[in-house]
């Protein structure tokens, strides 16, 4: 039978002609040698040889090893070596205990999934990350979103707040690149009783208190119900974990359908994730050249009514630009320079709101930096 023949290709062909209709259509991409200004690798660590090596001579000394992990960590999956890296990851993060995923997606869908019932609230910022709306959808409790780090709004959702009350936010968002008031949220959280969990994906590995991330960096460790840091960005590798209390990780182990019906991590990837934390433990250096390439970045670019740069402190830096014909236009001149700078068009963002997202590096040299905010700056000043 020819995929020509199947009853839902009529439901399948129109919506890909709606996004292609929007310029809104994705594909993916080969691999290309243009300067990377467009992945999570904020630290090399996806690239390091030092890190490969590491993996590869500590996945050797093992006597367990396998190609998979045969189960989900309830049946054949689980070991002694996952049990002690979720113990070593909550003693970085300073709490009591940690949960292990396959990615951040399935954690966040995990977490939010399991943790919502019926009569409960769950107020999220606007901008919350999809994965969490996914487990969100999935849960019974009623939600509400608050506008972008608006505590004001945030209040106002909270006056007519029931059951129990969880508040999503992210450290830094995935976007914008901004940081959530974490401190003012914490407090409203103690004046209304509520749960607030906080995704690190964006802050894990980047922060200047060893990457540990924007919670440890406020010392709010004992504020926070659960954080979700993912190993797939700065720490260069997959997976991530749920941080909380014993009693967090035992309900997550008995409800969270995404972590119960999934084959768990193979061993490799948990060698993985620990070589990276140790990695990570002895390179602060690697986070001061980060921070630095960030200056550098924002001195460099133009400031005036042409360019709209997101203003934050992050390694994620947006300019947004209009429409997706015109980001995606603009995207594709910078890469015709040698600087791979996706474009982020809408409906992942907002209409209006479409934007250049720029990853900078510590790997990036000052020079590759300079030249990018020559050709951006040229661009949007023509």
């Amino acid at each position: 039978m020819n995929s020509s023949d199947f009853p839902a290709d009529k439901f399948l062909t129109q919506s890909l002609l709606k996004r292609q209709e929007q310029n809104a259509f994705r594909k993916l991409l080969p691999d290309n040698s243009l300067v990377d200004f467009c992945s999570n690798d904020y630290l090399g660590f996806a690239k390091s040889a030092e890190l490969k090596n590491n993996i590869n001579t500590e996945y050797a000394s093992l006597t367990n090893q396998t190609n998979g992990a045969t189960g989900s960590r309830l049946l054949a999956g689980n070991s002694d070596y996952a049990e002690e890296l979720e113990k070593k990851t909550a003693i970085f993060h300073n709490t009591e205990a940690g949960l292990i995923y396959n990615s951040g997606y399935d954690a966040n869908v995990g977490l939010f999934s399991a943790l919502g019932r019926k009569g409960d609230t769950i107020i999220y910022d606007e901008l919350i990350h999809a994965s969490v709306h996914d487990g969100m959808r999935m849960s019974k409790a009623t939600t509400f979103a608050f506008k972008h780090n608006n505590v004001n709004d945030l209040e106002e959702q909270l006056k007519t707040a029931q059951g129990t009350i969880y508040i999503s936010v992210e450290s830094i968002y995935s976007m914008d690149g901004d940081c959530a008031p974490l401190l003012e949220i914490v407090a409203l959280c103690k004046k209304y009783t509520a749960n607030l969990i906080v995704d690190e994906a964006h802050a894990t590995g980047v922060t200047p208190n060893a990457g540990k991330g924007k919670v440890q960096e406020l010392n709010l460790e004992n504020e926070i119900f659960a954080r979700v840091h993912t190993f797939s960005k700065a720490l260069g590798c997959h997976g991530a974990i749920v941080l909380g209390s014993n009693l967090l990780r035992d309900f997550l182990i008995n409800y969270s359908r995404a972590f119960i019906y999934t084959t768990a991590l193979p061993i490799k990837s948990l060698v993985t994730i620990n070589q990276a934390y140790l990695l990570l433990k002895q390179n602060s250096d690697a986070i001061t050249r980060l921070n630095k390439n960030v200056s550098i970045f924002k001195n460099n670019i133009a400031k005036n009514k042409n360019i709209h740069l997101v203003k934050n402190d992050s390694p994620i830096q947006s300019i947004i630009v209009s429409g997706n014909d015109e980001v995606k236009q603009l995207a594709e001149k910078i890469k015709k320079e040698g600087y791979d700078v996706r474009a982020i068009v809408s409906p992942t963002v907002a209409k209006g709101s479409e934007r250049l997202r720029i990853c900078i590096h510590a790997f990036n040299t000052t020079d590759e930096i300079q030249k990018l905010c020559k050709i951006i700056n040229t661009l949007l000043n023509n």
